[in-house]
Order: structure tokens, then sequence, then C-alpha cells
């Protein structure tokens, strides 16, 4: 299972792995319960791997935030997205100390407090994403892209 793979979907809580394409939209795979489903081509759907945390100074993959929770936790689930909105305002800190604070709101750490949980429970242990030449990403950007 990769992050690529895993798709959130408006209006459906929890996160699906992407199973194929259908004549009308796509077939998901709940993580919480394996059930598969057709999703509708109008429904609003999100690839974790597109997801990105302002910060002050850029915004960070969601990828990179998983790793540092993970890194944080020793890799166990970290509080519980229902937690009171100071907890959540606390840990998150802990975590991206340099989150944008009139940005990120307490629902989207909500989302990615509950995403990494939900993750970690269903086994994910690395959050890198593979570039299409095979590598996996770091972090670094391209230097020849740069110049």
């Amino acid at each position: 299972m990769e992050l690529k793979d895993i798709l959130a979907i408006s209006g459906q809580p929890g996160l699906f792995r992407y199973v194929a394409r259908s004549s009308n939209g796509v077939i998901v795979e709940s993580l919480a319960d394996g059930r598969r489903m057709n999703s509708s081509g109008t429904a609003k759907i999100s690839a974790l791997a597109e997801i990105a945390i302002y910060t002050e100074t850029e915004e960070l993959p969601l990828w990179q935030v998983f790793e540092k929770f993970y890194a944080y936790t020793d890799g166990k689930p970290t509080i519980d997205a229902k937690s009171d909105a100071v907890l959540l305002k606390k840990t998150f800190g802990e975590v991206v100390p340099d989150y944008d604070r009139d940005r990120v709101h307490v629902s989207d750490m909500k989302k990615v407090v509950s995403w990494f949980n939900l993750l970690v429970g269903a086994g994910m242990t690395d959050f890198r994403l593979e570039k299409e030449d095979g590598t996996e990403t770091d972090g670094e950007k391209d230097e020849a892209a740069a110049e």
C-alpha cells in the first residue's frame, strides 16, 4: 500500500484505497473495514499524496507530516481526533512547530490525526512517495530542476 493510492472522498468518513476505474467513477476499498464501493465521478476525491499543510515558510507535503507524526509516536497511533482543540493544537505544534496558525484550522488537524491513525492501524509504516523513476523522495528539491 502506497500513499499515492490512498484517497479521501468528500462526504465519506475515513480513507479509501484506489482499486480500479469504473464506468461511472472509481472503485475504492475502505481502509477501516475493507468494504468496496463505487465512488461517483461527481464526488470530490483527493489523493493524500497531493495534500500539503501550510507552514510559515512553505507548504509541507502530507507524507512529511505523517513521517513526523510516526517519529513522534514511535510508530503508534497518536491522540484521538476527537480530542479537545487545545490538545490537538499542542500536539500538532510539537510535531509541526512551524505550521501556519492562521491557515491550518482545528478541523484540518483533526483530519490529519484521524488519517494518520487510520494508516498506522492499517499497517502503513512508510509514507514516502516514489518518484516516477522508482526512487523514493527525500523531501529535497532536485538540484537540476532548480537550474
